[in-house]
């Protein structure tokens, strides 16, 4: 068994591989650049060494870097994780070359598998169903056209050397295929160096079921069985699960064979996947299942083959790297129970997922028992370097229906604050119907749109936890104090009560009662004056609108800056008449807008603001006197 590993990546992944090393009794070495000196990973780590920037291209892709770094540690092997170098066969052999062992397949199959129609006629030579489709070296724009009309439209271009759902177009019409293909092409050769693309046959009912399949070095290949990956956002993989819904026994056994001889085509070694299309139109069947390509890495979402087999693949690359043979047998594998994971991202899918960077001064799950895979912890901050990934919530229950009521809840309780996330998203997917059903396509987030998205403003439930919590923490204090009188005042479910002005995000909202509901609303404070609020994943902090709470509690109508800012716009005039609630100044703090309101009909009886003027906490911008 290896005595030292180092890990030639980051994030959750390195903290994964770290954990399993180091229950094996591996040494094991980090390395980190700039951005990651305080990360989860470097500190979980037996040493680490820094290899220089924050950009990936000038510290994790740099090869010499890790290999140099692996020489000064005296570390015996290295493994690339997922990302970055881990299909780089140059590099895998570089690793070799330097007298090092490389945790992952040989160079020579991870060629062989990387340029998607090399690796095709291979799948076809090995008796590999493949999608119907043209793998020729004509590339001219004639040619792909002409192939693309014989194969019939809907087409896919795909990059041959593409991956992650880049160099990829779908193209519904002959019309239109000279301008996608530019496209693809452009992208491809930004993307990966290569231009070159190959055309398949889209297929319109598609799901994505993949083989976890794993080799070793005596000859031994075996098959770990399906995942359902066809959950995904612009090709990228949201949800998947394990075993695949509606996978009957005989598909399972085709498809999990065809893995198998894919694998010992290019004399595999180690652990991959080979991803298939299905056709869904009739339900899955082994006549209407082809091959796309083969990831010679670990995935992204191995742990739900983990959760389902009981096996820890990353021990297995670790003892097949050493020279074991593979802990199992084929007879020996089966499945129990069912697995989901749920990509958990720092991201807003209001603003279409743009990432979202910052510190995580919030980063709380339920307390349930469920797998967490994370590289970061409440206070780490999301950079805008890498790939925005909070953390995977995997759970494992006896059946389908178990294991979605135990995601869904998991994602429910996500608070995650100030950093956006894909929470709220993610508990809309896993309660629609469409996927309780378990008959999704890899269209089907693309389909519903934004009906997916989560409001962007807090429920009347969640104003009427923050409600709770807000009462509940005045009358827990000592001292005496104006919002103090405006909370006795507010009786929780009684028939009179002078109500509550409370704020979000700038945002002023009128709570006369709280009010009964069913479901999980989860509250932690935020501070003196506010609480966070959690609710299926959107998570809101909410407290006392300090623009009026002294005018609302006094009676005075009197308006206050609530902190330091400046005044951007001032919306009513001197002895001008305002409604209740409506907006009179706008002050921007903290790099946002807040809108001050009037707390009820009045006049406008003195204005002390002026577009553009600094202000401080407390002071006096409006008052207003009630009318009549």
């Amino acid at each position: 068994m290896l005595n030292s590993l180092l890990i030639a990546n980051r994030g959750e992944i390195a903290c994964r591989i770290i954990r399993t090393a180091r229950a094996m009794g591996v040494r094991t070495v980090a390395v980190y650049s700039d951005a990651d000196a305080n990360a989860l990973h470097v500190r979980q780590a037996d040493e680490a060494v820094h290899i220089g920037p924050s950009p990936a291209r000038e510290s994790y892709l740099v090869g010499d870097k890790i290999i140099a770094a692996a020489k000064q540690t005296g570390a015996e092997a290295i493994h690339p994780g997922y990302g970055f170098l881990s299909e780089n066969a140059d590099f895998a052999q570089a690793v070799k070359d330097a007298g090092l062992i490389w945790v992952g397949p040989n160079p020579d199959s991870i060629r062989a598998m990387g340029l998607k129609d090399a690796a095709k006629e291979r799948m076809i030579a090995a008796g590999v169903p493949v999608t119907p489709g043209y793998l020729g070296a004509d590339q001219s724009p004639e040619r792909l056209q002409a192939e693309a009309d014989a194969i019939g439209y809907p087409v896919l271009i795909k990059a041959v050397a593409g991956g992650g759902g880049k160099g990829m177009r779908r193209v519904d019409a002959a019309q239109q295929f000279a301008d996608d293909l530019l496209s693809c092409k452009r992208e491809a050769a930004s993307s990966f160096g290569d231009d070159r693309v190959l055309i398949e046959k889209y297929i319109l009912s598609p799901r994505h079921i993949e083989v976890q399949v794993f080799g070793d070095t005596h000859g031994n290949v075996v098959h770990l069985f399906e995942r359902d990956c066809s959950l995904q956002r612009r090709h990228q993989k949201v949800i998947e699960e394990a075993p695949a819904p509606g996978m009957d026994e005989i598909t399972r056994a085709a498809i999990c064979d065809a893995a198998v001889r894919a694998a010992k085509a290019v004399d595999y070694v180690g652990a991959g996947t080979i991803e298939f299309i299905a056709d869904a139109s009739e339900g899955l069947r082994a006549d209407r299942i082809w091959f796309m390509e083969m990831n010679t890495r670990l995935q992204v979402e191995h742990p739900v083959t983990e959760e389902i087999t009981g096996q820890d693949l990353v021990e297995w690359q670790l003892r097949v790297a050493s020279g074991e043979t593979l802990p199992k047998r084929q007879d020996e594998l089966e499945i129990n129970g069912w697995a989901m994971e749920a990509r958990l991202y720092a991201e807003d899918p209001a603003t279409g997922f743009l990432p979202s960077t910052g510190r995580l001064d919030r980063y709380c799950l339920p307390d349930e028992e469920i797998r967490v895979e994370s590289g970061v912890e409440e206070w780490s901050v999301i950079s805008p370097f890498y790939d925005p990934m909070i953390a995977k919530l995997v759970v494992h229950a006896e059946d389908r229906d178990d294991a979605i009521a135990e995601l869904s809840h998991a994602l429910s309780g996500t608070a995650i604050w100030p950093v956006k996330s894909n929470a709220g998203f993610l508990f809309r997917l896993t309660t629609s119907a469409e996927f309780r059903s378990g008959d999704v396509t890899t269209g089907f987030i693309g389909d519903r749109g934004d009906a997916l998205i989560p409001a962007q403003e807090p429920s009347v439930e969640m104003l009427g936890q923050a409600a709770r919590h807000l009462v509940q923490a005045y009358s827990n204090r000592s001292h005496h104090s104006r919002d103090n009188e405006l909370l006795e005042g507010f009786r929780l479910n009684s028939a009179k009560q002078t109500g509550l002005m409370l704020q979000s995000a700038g945002k002023n909202y009128w709570l006369d009662k709280v009010p009964d509901f069913g479901g999980d609303v989860f509250s932690s404070s935020a501070g003196p004056d506010n609480v966070l609020v959690t609710r299926d994943g959107q998570s809101f902090v909410i407290g006392l609108s300090r623009f009026q709470a002294g005018g609302a509690v006094a009676g005075d109508g009197a308006i206050l800056s609530p902190m330091p800012g400046r005044i951007i716009a001032v919306e009513v005039a001197d002895g001008e008449a305002v409604t209740k609630g409506q907006k009179l100044v706008t002050l921007e703090a903290m790099k946002m807008e807040h809108s001050l309101v009037a707390p009820f009909d009045g006049v406008v009886a003195e204005l002390n603001a002026e577009a553009g003027g600094q202000v401080s906490e407390g002071t006096l911008l409006v008052r207003i006197e009630k009318a009549g």
